[in-house]
């Protein structure tokens, strides 16, 4: 992740890119999904696999969309693109799948609070650490991720409310 240059060591750009939009997707995506199946369906077993297929289906998505966008802006070296491709798709897998223990381990109704707690407490962290990075003052950047994630995470389990009322 990090090189030398003029005698200090740097994250790469095309590596924090990779990594900081494959984390906040890993979060939001799934959590999203994970809310809303359990809503709509309260089956673990459509959880664990809704999580399991996002975390490979979607990293692989996303790791193409940052590929493609790094290109379309012209000014990255082919070696770059990779390089933010490669990190948004591992860190998107192992965050996604970091949401599958909790729903294997617990009851799903545990299981989905603890993810939210989890997905809340990576989201901080990483606010916390991009707007240090920045010179910026960590609370409002970290509550401004964390309302955006709050109303995925309610929009979610509102539309899974919804299906199930709707098909059940």
């Amino acid at each position: 992740w990090a090189c030398r240059r003029g005698g200090g060591v740097r994250v790469e750009h095309s590596v924090r890119v990779g990594i900081s939009f494959g984390l906040t997707s890993g979060v939001i995506t799934t959590l999203g999904l994970l809310v809303g199946l359990s809503a709509g369906t309260s089956s673990r077993l459509a959880v664990i696999g809704g999580v399991l297929t996002i975390a490979v289906a979607d990293s692989m998505s996303d790791a193409l969309g940052i590929h493609v966008s790094e290109e379309a802006e012209g000014v990255h070296t082919t070696r770059d693109v990779w390089m933010s491709t490669i990190a948004t798709f591992a860190s998107k897998l192992a965050m996604a799948l970091t949401f599958a223990v909790p729903v294997v381990l617990l009851d799903l109704e545990v299981a989905v609070v603890v993810s939210i707690l989890w997905g809340a407490l990576a989201l901080s962290v990483l606010s916390w650490n991009l707007a240090r990075s920045q010179g910026v003052k960590a609370g409002p950047v970290v509550a401004e991720h964390l309302v955006v994630a709050a109303i995925v995470i309610i929009a979610a389990h509102l539309i899974g409310q919804w299906i199930s009322s709707v098909f059940s």
